[in-house]
């Protein structure tokens, strides 16, 4: 059995136990009767949009759908990873802060911002 069959076996059987009907399949996808049997019994090759549609309607996710193994993270393992990789990027931040600091002073270095602040005439308020 191919790898094609297979994930139309699995469609019609999730199908099956969800109590929908090729029918109800066909009419919720916009397609024929004859051309939804037709993916079920893999003589129509599924697009990925299609697919998702599919995985949708059955609600299933689509990895799972497709025989991928979940591989989610639970949200505090998410939440530790997405701190590690903030924390980096405030520290290259913060970092390159830094250097354009010392660019700074050296292209505009404090005895020049002086006289432009000297050169300007007074307002008297």
């Amino acid at each position: 059995m191919s790898i094609a069959s297979n994930l139309s076996e699995k469609i019609r059987q999730i199908r099956l136990r969800k109590g929908l009907s090729q029918e109800n399949m066909a009419d919720m996808l916009g397609l024929s009767t004859t051309a939804y049997g037709d993916l079920e019994r893999g003589r129509t090759e599924l697009s990925f949009s299609r697919l998702e549609n599919i995985s949708k309607l059955l609600d299933m996710p689509l990895p799972e759908l497709l025989g991928f193994e979940s591989t989610a993270l639970s949200e505090t393992e998410w939440l530790r990873q997405e701190n590690t990789r903030l924390m980096a990027v405030n520290s290259r931040l913060q970092n390159e802060l830094e250097q354009w600091k010392a660019k700074f002073k050296l292209w505009f270095g404090e005895g020049i911002i002086r006289q432009i602040g000297e050169g300007r005439e007074r307002i008297g308020f």
